[in-house]
């Protein structure tokens, strides 16, 4: 295992922290915390699940072979956040909105920070997981993990994060500490988008992989149509476009689209092979985010007036109401708007350019 690179940075003192959920990214997150200086405990559904983890010092079930630090701690959720100075939020986005509901009767502090890591969106409404805890919480405790983070690979080779919040202490506290634990972690004050980044690149990849069958060409369209029309969604959410092409969007989709165990992309495959939508967590053997979210997505931007014709298709395709050579079809010949919009700004933007050259060519006429 090459060695990972150090970053002398502030020690973050006592700070503890509590990541809810031993799925695979929950304890790599937990174990990169621990390696930042975080008085870290990992909490699991049950008193069960805790005391296997506990006994083997390994999550055997999701994360086979990387060895629990020994300054981790393991608990049941029951044991409550009283003691926690920042929450991260390490459950599918289908059963988030619990763990919101439960965040102030589990004793959460009144200004501990709450990061979510989940990148769908919640049902039944299909909002972002940060809208929840907006409501909750208050946008100045609330954050968000974005980028290229598979959990293997991130606990042993590093990985590309982006931290986002629009509270920047927050979002430089959470940047700092996995920087700590040698991987890169950006910081970005736009949380919206960075939470879109990610659903767009779970539903791309799940697109790629129903369409990769039929050609690498009509893979690729799937998935740039997938992010074009999240992205429109995005921009009217008040999303930044840097957020959808850097880290958190386009590195996230190379990252999930070129991975051998990417769930979301062998979801996507299973798909294109007529594999009933219901029957592939089960042969993955995890959650598969994609299959929950794309539906609610298809419903969020229906709701919000975005034209996203294949978003909606793959909603079909995963309800079974749409034949596999349709919804390639529909990726082939679906014409997205122009990219290139005249707006105000742009236009305001080509008139002070303009006038710098005109003065320009003044000055050196003189």
């Amino acid at each position: 295992m090459p060695a990972r690179p150090q970053i002398n940075l502030p020690t973050p003192g006592s700070r503890r922290a509590i990541v809810i959920g031993a799925g695979s990214f929950g304890t790599a997150v937990a174990v990169l915390l621990a390696r930042g200086g975080f008085k870290t405990t990992l909490q699991t559904r049950s008193a069960e699940q805790a005391a296997r983890l506990e006994e083997d010092r390994e999550n055997v079930a999701y994360l086979p072979e990387v060895p629990l630090p020994r300054e981790l701690r393991v608990e049941p959720m029951s044991a409550g956040l009283s003691r926690a100075d920042y929450v991260f939020l390490g459950v599918p986005s289908k059963g988030i909105a619990q763990v919101i509901e439960n965040l102030n009767r589990s004793g959460l502090p009144a200004r501990t920070p709450v990061i979510s890591m989940a990148k769908g969106l919640v049902p039944p409404d299909g909002l972002a997981p940060t809208t929840l805890l907006n409501q909750v919480c208050g946008v100045d405790r609330v954050g968000c993990l974005g980028g290229p983070a598979h959990a293997r690979e991130m606990v042993t080779e590093g990985a590309a994060l982006v931290a986002a919040s629009t509270n920047v202490q927050v979002s430089a506290a959470v940047a700092q500490v996995f920087m700590r634990a040698g991987v890169v972690c950006e910081q970005s004050n736009d949380p919206v988008g960075v939470e879109l980044s990610g659903i767009a690149k779970n539903a791309a990849a799940l697109a790629a992989g129903a369409t990769e069958g039929q050609g690498l060409n009509a893979a690729g369209a799937a998935a740039g149509h997938i992010f074009a029309e999240v992205w429109r969604y995005a921009e009217r959410q008040g999303g930044k476009p840097e957020s959808m092409i850097g880290l958190a969007g386009t590195g996230d989709l190379v990252g999930t689209a070129l991975a051998p165990q990417s769930r979301n992309r062998r979801a996507g495959e299973l798909l294109g092979q007529g594999v009933p939508a219901s029957e592939i967590p089960a042969r993955i053997g995890q959650a598969v985010e994609a299959l929950d979210m794309v539906p609610l997505l298809a419903t969020a931007l229906r709701r919000a007036h975005v034209d996203a014709p294949v978003t909606a298709a793959l909603h079909g395709l995963i309800s079974g109401e749409l034949p596999l050579d349709e919804w390639v079809a529909r990726v082939r010949t679906t014409v997205p708007p122009p990219a290139v919009r005249d707006s105000a700004w742009r236009r305001a933007i080509a008139r002070v350019r303009r006038r710098q050259v005109t003065e320009s060519v003044l000055r050196s006429d003189a």
